[in-house]
């Protein structure tokens, strides 16, 4: 990790929050370096339960530096440090990583979302499993606007989220829009005055409930988003079977009954 990403972990909820607040949290290969390795290191640690992803300054993220953008316009590579064609993270490669992994991970991310949230910086927010967003918050799928497509698996998250022509619309277009738009289409979760204090909140209830039973919602829902309907139920009792009778199971139905807060067993 470096200057890039915060990492802070507190009674089992992970803050990342992003340092760059001169360049509105760019996307420069430091950058991508810091959320890489704040993601593995998370993925590691089984104590935390809940991620908190966001932004200091004026905004969560502006997207890809302009320096890099530049750069490619020069004939040198946007990220000199990858070969966007090599699947160097399984699915992904590096780039599509920085977003991927936030799904990846084996416990819920919330991000809190304020200012701008443009291309890269969208996308970073859309790995999310929550999205927390400030009422006067911008958005927008710049790439085309820089003669690129979005490539950093936003594609591939927006389907599941909102119609085709209104991605087809917003990609095509690359125009700006608000954070009720972006509630309209079912890209954010919620518009709060403070999406920091909002996902802190719910992150705070995630990490109330059994891990376990977290960890494996998780495993469903992501299964359950690009899978027919029987791989789905499968998934279902398989997942079911497996919490009857755990610790954390037995823990959640006793401290249910006794009105105490429950004591869990690591994940």
């Amino acid at each position: 990790m470096n200057d890039r990403v915060r990492l802070s972990i507190d009674d089992g909820i992970a803050e990342v929050r992003l340092t760059r607040p001169d360049k509105m949290n760019a996307l420069d290969p430091a950058m991508f370096e810091a959320i890489a390795s704040a993601g593995e290191q998370l993925r590691g640690d089984p104590d935390v339960r809940v991620v908190v992803l966001s932004g200091e300054g004026r905004a969560f993220c502006a997207g890809l530096d302009i320096e890099r953008i530049t750069a490619a316009a020069r004939g040198e590579s946007i990220l000199p440090f990858t070969d966007l064609t090599r699947r160097t993270h399984g699915i992904a490669n590096f780039a599509q990583h920085l977003v991927w992994l936030w799904r990846d991970l084996p416990v819920p991310v919330i991000a809190a979302v304020h200012g701008i949230a443009y291309g890269g910086g969208f996308q970073l927010a859309l790995g999310a499993d929550l999205r927390y967003v400030a009422p006067d918050t911008r958005f927008a799928i710049v790439e085309t606007k820089w003669g690129l497509v979005p490539d950093m698996a936003g594609t591939v998250l927006m389907r599941n989220l909102v119609r085709d022509d209104v991605v087809r619309e917003l990609t095509y277009t690359a125009r700006v829009f608000s954070a009720e738009e972006a509630l309209g289409y079912g890209l954010v979760t919620r518009i709060v005055a403070d999406p920091h204090a909002a996902a802190l909140t719910s992150a705070r209830e995630i990490a109330s409930r059994s891990p376990d039973a977290i960890r494996a919602a998780k495993r469903l829902l992501n299964l359950a988003s690009d899978c027919d309907a029987a791989t789905g139920l499968a998934a279902e009792t398989a997942e079911q079977s497996m919490l009857l009778g755990t610790p954390n199971n037995v823990e959640a139905v006793r401290a249910n009954l006794e009105s105490r807060l429950p004591q869990w067993s690591r994940a």
